[in-house]
Protein backbone atom coordinates (compact mmCIF):
# COMPACT_ATOMS: atom_id res chain seq x y z
CA UNK A 1 0.00 0.00 0.00
CA UNK A 2 2.54 2.79 0.71
CA UNK A 3 3.97 2.88 -2.22
CA UNK A 4 0.76 4.12 -3.89
CA UNK A 5 1.18 7.52 -2.68
CA UNK A 6 4.96 8.15 -3.26
CA UNK A 7 6.07 10.61 -5.44
CA UNK A 8 5.74 9.58 -8.86
CA UNK A 9 8.71 6.42 -9.82
CA UNK A 10 8.55 8.40 -13.52
CA UNK A 11 10.02 11.73 -12.05
CA UNK A 12 12.85 9.81 -10.04
CA UNK A 13 13.45 8.25 -13.89
CA UNK A 14 13.63 11.52 -14.84
CA UNK A 15 15.89 12.48 -12.48
CA UNK A 16 18.34 9.85 -12.43
CA UNK A 17 18.30 10.23 -15.86
CA UNK A 18 21.23 12.93 -15.66
CA UNK A 19 23.97 10.15 -16.31
CA UNK A 20 22.23 9.91 -20.14
CA UNK A 21 25.53 10.56 -22.51
CA UNK A 22 25.46 13.97 -24.12
CA UNK A 23 28.35 15.89 -25.59
CA UNK A 24 28.40 18.26 -23.00
CA UNK A 25 28.98 15.05 -20.62
CA UNK A 26 32.31 14.31 -22.36
CA UNK A 27 34.44 17.37 -22.07
CA UNK A 28 37.80 16.19 -21.52
CA UNK A 29 40.88 18.01 -19.43
CA UNK A 30 43.74 19.19 -21.37
CA UNK A 31 46.16 17.67 -19.80
CA UNK A 32 48.57 17.62 -22.40
CA UNK A 33 48.60 21.39 -22.84
CA UNK A 34 51.12 23.48 -21.14
CA UNK A 35 49.46 24.16 -17.67
CA UNK A 36 47.45 27.03 -16.53
CA UNK A 37 48.39 29.54 -13.89
CA UNK A 38 45.44 27.60 -11.72
CA UNK A 39 46.74 23.94 -12.41
CA UNK A 40 49.21 21.87 -10.57
CA UNK A 41 49.99 18.52 -13.04
CA UNK A 42 52.84 16.55 -11.98
CA UNK A 43 55.10 16.17 -15.33
CA UNK A 44 55.02 12.65 -14.81
CA UNK A 45 51.28 12.56 -14.95
CA UNK A 46 51.31 14.81 -18.32
CA UNK A 47 53.31 12.15 -19.86
CA UNK A 48 51.25 8.95 -19.13
CA UNK A 49 47.75 11.51 -19.40
CA UNK A 50 48.49 13.08 -22.38
CA UNK A 51 48.30 10.70 -24.97
CA UNK A 52 44.93 9.35 -23.12
CA UNK A 53 43.31 12.52 -23.32
CA UNK A 54 44.14 12.86 -26.81
CA UNK A 55 42.57 9.75 -27.63
CA UNK A 56 39.36 10.31 -25.81
CA UNK A 57 39.14 13.54 -27.10
CA UNK A 58 39.23 11.62 -31.06
CA UNK A 59 37.06 9.14 -29.91
CA UNK A 60 34.31 11.24 -28.83
CA UNK A 61 35.03 14.30 -31.30
CA UNK A 62 32.20 12.81 -33.55
CA UNK A 63 29.58 12.64 -30.93
CA UNK A 64 26.80 15.26 -30.90
CA UNK A 65 23.38 15.39 -29.40
CA UNK A 66 22.07 12.69 -27.48
CA UNK A 67 24.09 9.59 -28.00
CA UNK A 68 23.03 6.29 -29.10
CA UNK A 69 25.04 2.88 -27.81
CA UNK A 70 26.06 2.43 -31.56
CA UNK A 71 27.60 5.61 -31.01
CA UNK A 72 29.26 4.99 -27.74
CA UNK A 73 30.27 1.75 -28.39
CA UNK A 74 32.11 2.75 -31.65
CA UNK A 75 33.70 5.87 -29.31
CA UNK A 76 34.72 2.61 -26.59
CA UNK A 77 36.41 0.90 -29.75
CA UNK A 78 38.13 3.23 -31.13
CA UNK A 79 39.53 4.71 -28.25
CA UNK A 80 40.59 1.06 -27.02
CA UNK A 81 42.59 0.90 -30.09
CA UNK A 82 44.64 3.76 -29.55
CA UNK A 83 45.46 3.02 -26.39
CA UNK A 84 46.70 -0.50 -27.00
CA UNK A 85 43.58 -2.58 -27.08
CA UNK A 86 41.99 -2.12 -23.58
CA UNK A 87 41.43 1.51 -22.31
CA UNK A 88 40.12 0.29 -19.36
CA UNK A 89 43.66 -1.27 -18.23
CA UNK A 90 45.58 1.11 -19.96
CA UNK A 91 43.06 4.15 -17.39
CA UNK A 92 43.57 2.13 -14.56
CA UNK A 93 47.76 2.18 -15.03
CA UNK A 94 48.08 6.15 -15.04
CA UNK A 95 46.47 5.90 -11.60
CA UNK A 96 50.09 5.51 -10.41
CA UNK A 97 50.88 8.23 -11.74
CA UNK A 98 48.53 11.13 -10.51
CA UNK A 99 49.68 12.40 -7.50
CA UNK A 100 48.42 16.13 -7.31
CA UNK A 101 44.90 17.13 -6.49
CA UNK A 102 44.71 18.31 -10.14
CA UNK A 103 46.09 15.33 -11.68
CA UNK A 104 43.51 12.93 -9.56
CA UNK A 105 40.60 15.67 -10.60
CA UNK A 106 41.95 15.26 -14.03
CA UNK A 107 42.27 11.63 -14.17
CA UNK A 108 38.89 10.97 -12.84
CA UNK A 109 37.44 12.89 -15.65
CA UNK A 110 38.71 10.69 -17.92
CA UNK A 111 37.97 7.27 -15.96
CA UNK A 112 34.64 8.85 -15.69
CA UNK A 113 34.16 9.59 -19.38
CA UNK A 114 35.26 6.41 -20.30
CA UNK A 115 32.63 4.77 -17.99
CA UNK A 116 30.26 6.77 -20.05
CA UNK A 117 31.24 5.29 -23.41
CA UNK A 118 31.95 2.02 -22.04
CA UNK A 119 28.14 2.34 -19.80
CA UNK A 120 29.82 1.37 -16.90
CA UNK A 121 28.86 2.49 -14.09
CA UNK A 122 31.23 1.63 -11.66
CA UNK A 123 33.94 2.93 -13.69
CA UNK A 124 31.76 6.05 -13.78
CA UNK A 125 31.68 6.44 -10.21
CA UNK A 126 35.15 5.52 -9.36
CA UNK A 127 36.11 8.54 -11.75
CA UNK A 128 33.67 10.38 -10.29
CA UNK A 129 34.46 9.68 -6.87
CA UNK A 130 38.22 10.57 -8.03
CA UNK A 131 36.94 13.58 -9.38
CA UNK A 132 35.17 14.76 -5.84
CA UNK A 133 37.97 13.49 -3.11
CA UNK A 134 40.57 14.87 -5.11
CA UNK A 135 39.43 18.13 -3.42
CA UNK A 136 40.70 20.46 -6.74
CA UNK A 137 37.30 20.48 -8.72
CA UNK A 138 36.28 24.19 -9.03
CA UNK A 139 33.65 25.13 -6.21
CA UNK A 140 30.96 25.80 -8.89
CA UNK A 141 31.63 22.05 -10.01
CA UNK A 142 31.51 20.25 -7.06
CA UNK A 143 27.30 20.26 -6.70
CA UNK A 144 26.82 18.70 -9.95
CA UNK A 145 29.55 16.11 -9.65
CA UNK A 146 28.38 14.74 -6.83
CA UNK A 147 25.11 14.47 -8.14
CA UNK A 148 26.03 12.91 -11.04
CA UNK A 149 28.07 10.61 -8.55
CA UNK A 150 24.70 10.04 -6.13
CA UNK A 151 22.35 9.45 -9.65
CA UNK A 152 25.27 6.70 -10.62
CA UNK A 153 25.11 4.88 -7.47
CA UNK A 154 21.67 5.01 -7.05
CA UNK A 155 21.36 3.09 -10.60
CA UNK A 156 23.62 0.70 -9.40
CA UNK A 157 20.99 0.15 -5.94
CA UNK A 158 23.77 1.14 -3.57
CA UNK A 159 21.65 3.34 -1.82
CA UNK A 160 23.20 4.56 1.36
CA UNK A 161 26.38 5.66 -1.02
CA UNK A 162 23.83 7.21 -3.52
CA UNK A 163 22.68 9.69 -0.09
CA UNK A 164 26.11 10.41 0.97
CA UNK A 165 26.92 12.31 -2.44
CA UNK A 166 23.24 13.43 -2.95
CA UNK A 167 23.04 15.32 0.24
CA UNK A 168 26.80 16.80 -0.68
CA UNK A 169 25.17 17.85 -3.70
CA UNK A 170 22.97 19.35 -1.69
CA UNK A 171 24.57 20.93 0.63
CA UNK A 172 26.36 22.66 -2.07
CA UNK A 173 23.40 24.05 -3.56
CA UNK A 174 23.21 22.56 -6.62
CA UNK A 175 19.76 21.87 -8.14
CA UNK A 176 19.56 19.46 -11.41
CA UNK A 177 17.36 20.24 -14.31
CA UNK A 178 14.71 18.20 -13.15
CA UNK A 179 14.51 19.25 -9.98
CA UNK A 180 14.66 16.27 -8.58
CA UNK A 181 17.25 16.30 -5.85
CA UNK A 182 14.51 16.02 -2.99
CA UNK A 183 12.73 13.28 -4.28
CA UNK A 184 15.96 10.91 -5.39
CA UNK A 185 17.91 11.69 -1.98
CA UNK A 186 14.65 10.52 0.38
CA UNK A 187 14.15 7.71 -1.84
CA UNK A 188 17.83 6.39 -1.40
CA UNK A 189 17.59 7.49 1.93
CA UNK A 190 14.23 5.01 2.39
CA UNK A 191 15.64 2.14 -0.06
CA UNK A 192 18.95 2.21 2.98
CA UNK A 193 16.46 2.10 5.81
CA UNK A 194 16.61 5.07 6.98
CA UNK A 195 13.88 6.70 7.24
CA UNK A 196 14.26 9.16 10.16
CA UNK A 197 16.94 11.41 7.67
CA UNK A 198 14.07 10.91 5.00
CA UNK A 199 11.81 12.14 6.85
CA UNK A 200 14.04 15.19 8.07
CA UNK A 201 14.47 16.11 4.33
CA UNK A 202 11.03 15.83 3.68
CA UNK A 203 9.63 17.98 6.60
CA UNK A 204 12.48 20.75 5.94
CA UNK A 205 11.19 21.40 2.39
CA UNK A 206 7.68 21.53 4.20
CA UNK A 207 9.24 24.28 6.49
CA UNK A 208 10.56 26.04 3.75
CA UNK A 209 7.68 26.61 2.17
CA UNK A 210 5.46 27.71 5.53
CA UNK A 211 8.25 30.05 5.84
CA UNK A 212 7.74 31.81 2.38
CA UNK A 213 3.84 31.73 2.98
CA UNK A 214 2.91 29.24 0.58
CA UNK A 215 1.48 25.43 0.83
CA UNK A 216 3.84 23.41 -0.11
CA UNK A 217 3.74 21.27 -3.30
CA UNK A 218 2.04 18.25 -3.76
CA UNK A 219 5.10 16.05 -4.27
CA UNK A 220 6.75 17.51 -1.37
CA UNK A 221 4.14 16.85 1.42
CA UNK A 222 3.46 13.53 -0.44
CA UNK A 223 7.13 12.93 -0.20
CA UNK A 224 6.68 14.13 3.43
CA UNK A 225 3.50 11.61 4.31
CA UNK A 226 6.15 8.45 2.51
CA UNK A 227 8.77 8.76 4.79
CA UNK A 228 6.44 9.11 8.12
CA UNK A 229 4.16 6.16 7.55
CA UNK A 230 7.62 4.23 6.93
CA UNK A 231 9.37 5.60 9.83
CA UNK A 232 5.99 4.52 12.12
CA UNK A 233 5.36 7.88 12.73
CA UNK A 234 1.64 8.14 13.52
CA UNK A 235 1.26 11.21 14.62
CA UNK A 236 3.16 12.58 12.25
CA UNK A 237 1.61 10.34 9.34
CA UNK A 238 -1.72 11.12 10.17
CA UNK A 239 -1.56 15.21 10.13
CA UNK A 240 0.17 15.09 6.55
CA UNK A 241 -2.15 13.05 5.80
CA UNK A 242 -4.55 15.27 6.83
CA UNK A 243 -2.64 18.55 4.79
CA UNK A 244 -2.56 16.73 1.77
CA UNK A 245 -5.97 16.98 1.16
CA UNK A 246 -6.55 20.15 2.94
CA UNK A 247 -4.18 21.69 0.52
CA UNK A 248 -4.65 19.14 -2.17
CA UNK A 249 -8.59 17.75 -2.07
CA UNK A 250 -8.48 15.70 -5.26
CA UNK A 251 -10.24 12.27 -5.32
CA UNK A 252 -6.82 10.50 -5.60
CA UNK A 253 -5.28 12.59 -2.52
CA UNK A 254 -8.12 11.29 -0.69
CA UNK A 255 -7.41 8.13 -1.58
CA UNK A 256 -4.06 8.46 -0.33
CA UNK A 257 -4.94 9.97 3.61
CA UNK A 258 -7.35 7.07 3.81
CA UNK A 259 -4.89 4.30 3.24
CA UNK A 260 -2.57 6.27 5.47
CA UNK A 261 -5.26 7.05 8.06
CA UNK A 262 -6.07 3.37 8.43
CA UNK A 263 -3.15 1.61 8.23
CA UNK A 264 -1.09 3.24 10.97
CA UNK A 265 -4.13 3.89 13.23
CA UNK A 266 -5.78 1.30 15.31
CA UNK A 267 -9.70 1.59 14.19
CA UNK A 268 -12.72 -0.38 15.41
CA UNK A 269 -15.29 -1.47 13.01
CA UNK A 270 -17.43 1.56 14.03
CA UNK A 271 -14.63 3.97 13.99
CA UNK A 272 -13.76 2.50 10.16
CA UNK A 273 -17.54 2.98 9.63
CA UNK A 274 -17.51 6.92 9.81
CA UNK A 275 -14.25 6.78 7.89
CA UNK A 276 -16.17 4.98 4.95
CA UNK A 277 -18.45 7.76 5.21
CA UNK A 278 -16.46 10.38 4.56
CA UNK A 279 -15.26 8.47 1.49
CA UNK A 280 -18.22 8.07 0.06
CA UNK A 281 -18.65 11.69 0.50
CA UNK A 282 -15.32 12.48 -1.26
CA UNK A 283 -15.64 10.12 -3.81
CA UNK A 284 -12.54 8.06 -2.59
CA UNK A 285 -14.41 4.75 -2.54
CA UNK A 286 -11.57 3.24 -5.24
CA UNK A 287 -11.54 -0.63 -5.14
CA UNK A 288 -13.87 -3.30 -4.32
CA UNK A 289 -12.29 -3.73 -1.13
CA UNK A 290 -13.22 -0.44 0.28
CA UNK A 291 -16.76 -1.16 -0.63
CA UNK A 292 -16.71 -4.96 1.13
CA UNK A 293 -15.25 -3.06 4.35
CA UNK A 294 -18.05 -0.45 4.31
CA UNK A 295 -20.40 -2.83 3.76
CA UNK A 296 -19.06 -5.08 6.63
CA UNK A 297 -18.83 -2.25 9.12
CA UNK A 298 -22.44 -0.66 8.48
CA UNK A 299 -23.47 -4.14 8.61
CA UNK A 300 -26.91 -4.67 6.24
CA UNK A 301 -28.71 -6.23 9.90
CA UNK A 302 -28.19 -2.90 11.80
CA UNK A 303 -27.88 -0.28 8.88
CA UNK A 304 -30.10 -1.64 6.21
CA UNK A 305 -31.23 1.13 4.40
CA UNK A 306 -27.35 2.50 4.00
CA UNK A 307 -25.92 -0.89 3.37
CA UNK A 308 -28.27 -1.15 -0.05
CA UNK A 309 -27.21 2.57 -1.10
CA UNK A 310 -23.73 1.31 -0.94
CA UNK A 311 -24.27 -1.91 -2.73
CA UNK A 312 -26.08 0.11 -5.57
CA UNK A 313 -23.39 2.59 -5.93
CA UNK A 314 -20.48 -0.23 -5.64
CA UNK A 315 -22.51 -2.12 -8.40
CA UNK A 316 -22.92 1.01 -10.53
CA UNK A 317 -19.14 2.07 -10.18
CA UNK A 318 -18.26 -1.59 -11.51
CA UNK A 319 -15.91 -1.97 -8.05
CA UNK A 320 -18.66 -4.89 -7.28
CA UNK A 321 -20.43 -7.90 -8.42
CA UNK A 322 -23.67 -8.98 -7.72
CA UNK A 323 -22.12 -11.91 -6.66
CA UNK A 324 -20.41 -9.77 -4.26
CA UNK A 325 -23.04 -8.40 -2.17
CA UNK A 326 -25.56 -11.13 -3.51
CA UNK A 327 -25.86 -12.24 0.70
CA UNK A 328 -26.09 -8.66 1.67
CA UNK A 329 -28.89 -7.31 -0.46
CA UNK A 330 -30.65 -10.37 0.23
CA UNK A 331 -29.96 -9.58 4.17
CA UNK A 332 -30.90 -5.96 4.00
CA UNK A 333 -33.73 -6.30 1.61
CA UNK A 334 -35.35 -8.53 4.25
CA UNK A 335 -34.81 -5.38 6.77
CA UNK A 336 -35.38 -2.67 5.20
CA UNK A 337 -39.04 -2.04 4.86
CA UNK A 338 -39.61 -2.46 8.25
CA UNK A 339 -36.66 -0.41 9.68
CA UNK A 340 -37.50 2.47 8.16
CA UNK A 341 -41.18 2.44 8.78
CA UNK A 342 -39.94 2.14 12.62
CA UNK A 343 -38.23 5.28 12.33
CA UNK A 344 -41.54 7.74 13.74
CA UNK A 345 -41.24 5.13 17.23
CA UNK A 346 -37.42 4.68 17.10
CA UNK A 347 -37.81 8.94 17.92
CA UNK A 348 -40.86 8.59 20.04
CA UNK A 349 -38.94 6.10 22.33
CA UNK A 350 -35.56 8.44 22.54
CA UNK A 351 -37.60 11.39 23.22
CA UNK A 352 -38.66 10.06 26.26
CA UNK A 353 -36.82 11.63 29.03
CA UNK A 354 -35.80 8.56 31.28
CA UNK A 355 -34.79 6.94 27.65
CA UNK A 356 -31.27 5.21 28.12
CA UNK A 357 -28.62 6.06 26.16
CA UNK A 358 -28.26 2.73 23.81
CA UNK A 359 -32.31 3.91 23.03
CA UNK A 360 -31.20 7.48 21.72
CA UNK A 361 -28.26 6.59 19.71
CA UNK A 362 -29.67 4.02 18.47
CA UNK A 363 -32.43 6.44 17.13
CA UNK A 364 -29.94 9.03 16.21
CA UNK A 365 -27.80 6.63 14.21
CA UNK A 366 -30.52 5.36 12.61
CA UNK A 367 -31.67 8.56 11.31
CA UNK A 368 -27.96 9.65 10.21
CA UNK A 369 -28.00 6.05 8.36
CA UNK A 370 -31.47 7.15 6.08
CA UNK A 371 -29.78 10.76 5.39
CA UNK A 372 -31.79 12.31 7.89
CA UNK A 373 -29.37 14.33 9.20
CA UNK A 374 -31.25 17.48 11.11
CA UNK A 375 -33.54 14.62 13.21
CA UNK A 376 -30.32 12.52 13.55
CA UNK A 377 -28.72 15.89 15.11
CA UNK A 378 -31.07 16.15 17.80
CA UNK A 379 -31.15 12.83 19.10
CA UNK A 380 -27.62 12.62 19.03
CA UNK A 381 -27.69 15.98 21.39
CA UNK A 382 -30.08 14.53 23.21
CA UNK A 383 -27.99 11.41 23.63
CA UNK A 384 -24.48 12.74 24.76
CA UNK A 385 -25.70 13.72 28.24
CA UNK A 386 -26.77 10.43 28.85
CA UNK A 387 -25.52 7.94 31.36
CA UNK A 388 -23.27 5.71 29.48
CA UNK A 389 -22.75 8.09 26.53
CA UNK A 390 -20.00 6.86 24.09
CA UNK A 391 -18.47 10.84 24.08
CA UNK A 392 -16.22 10.71 21.55
CA UNK A 393 -18.42 8.44 18.95
CA UNK A 394 -21.30 10.04 19.35
CA UNK A 395 -19.43 13.74 18.80
CA UNK A 396 -18.15 12.36 15.50
CA UNK A 397 -21.82 11.30 14.64
CA UNK A 398 -23.19 14.67 15.67
CA UNK A 399 -20.56 16.41 13.65
CA UNK A 400 -21.28 13.96 10.84
CA UNK A 401 -25.24 14.99 10.45
CA UNK A 402 -24.52 19.14 10.98
CA UNK A 403 -22.00 18.31 8.28
CA UNK A 404 -24.11 16.70 5.82
CA UNK A 405 -26.58 20.01 6.54
CA UNK A 406 -23.97 22.73 5.78
CA UNK A 407 -23.83 23.64 9.96
CA UNK A 408 -20.17 23.74 9.02
CA UNK A 409 -19.02 25.93 12.10
CA UNK A 410 -21.45 23.72 14.36
CA UNK A 411 -19.74 20.93 12.86
CA UNK A 412 -16.22 22.04 13.45
CA UNK A 413 -16.62 22.96 16.92
CA UNK A 414 -18.13 19.69 17.61
CA UNK A 415 -14.89 17.58 15.83
CA UNK A 416 -12.77 19.73 17.39
CA UNK A 417 -14.16 18.47 20.63
CA UNK A 418 -13.45 14.37 19.60
CA UNK A 419 -10.73 12.60 21.42
CA UNK A 420 -9.34 9.19 22.11
CA UNK A 421 -8.94 6.87 19.48
CA UNK A 422 -11.44 8.91 17.10
CA UNK A 423 -9.25 12.07 16.95
CA UNK A 424 -7.64 10.82 13.42
CA UNK A 425 -10.98 10.45 12.00
CA UNK A 426 -12.15 13.95 13.60
CA UNK A 427 -9.17 15.22 11.87
CA UNK A 428 -10.49 13.84 8.40
CA UNK A 429 -13.54 15.15 8.57
CA UNK A 430 -12.48 18.82 9.43
CA UNK A 431 -9.75 18.53 6.71
CA UNK A 432 -13.09 17.93 4.42
CA UNK A 433 -15.04 20.88 6.47
CA UNK A 434 -12.29 23.17 5.54
CA UNK A 435 -12.40 22.10 1.88
CA UNK A 436 -15.72 23.10 1.89
CA UNK A 437 -15.14 27.03 3.58
CA UNK A 438 -11.60 28.20 3.57
CA UNK A 439 -9.86 29.64 0.21
CA UNK A 440 -7.11 27.94 -1.01
CA UNK A 441 -3.54 28.99 -0.06
CA UNK A 442 -1.22 30.18 -2.55
CA UNK A 443 1.10 27.28 -3.96
CA UNK A 444 4.28 27.01 -3.99
CA UNK A 445 5.51 27.57 -7.99
CA UNK A 446 5.61 24.75 -9.57
CA UNK A 447 3.71 22.46 -7.65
Amino acid sequence: MARKFLISRLALAVAVSGAVVTTAGLAVPAVAKEKAASAKYSEGFRKVAGPLQKALGDATAGLTGNITDAQLQAAKTKFDAAVGGDGKAALTAAESSATTPDDKAALGTLLRNYGLIAQDQAMMLKGLDMSISSGALPADQIGKANFDAGVTAYQMSDYAKAATYLKASKDAGYTDPSNQIDAVLADAYRRSNNGAAALQLAQQELAKAKAAGVKPSEGAIRNALQSAYESKQVAQATDLAVQLVEDYPSANAWTSAFQVVRAVNRLSGQEDLDVARLMARTNSLSSRNDYLAYLEDADPRRSPGETLKIIDQGVASGKLTQADVAEARSMASGRVGADRAALPSYEKDARVPSAPFATVNGAADAFLSYDQPAKAEELFKLALPKAGAEKDRVLTRLGIAQTDQGKYADAKATFEQVGGVRVPVAKLWLAYIKGKTAPAAPATPGS
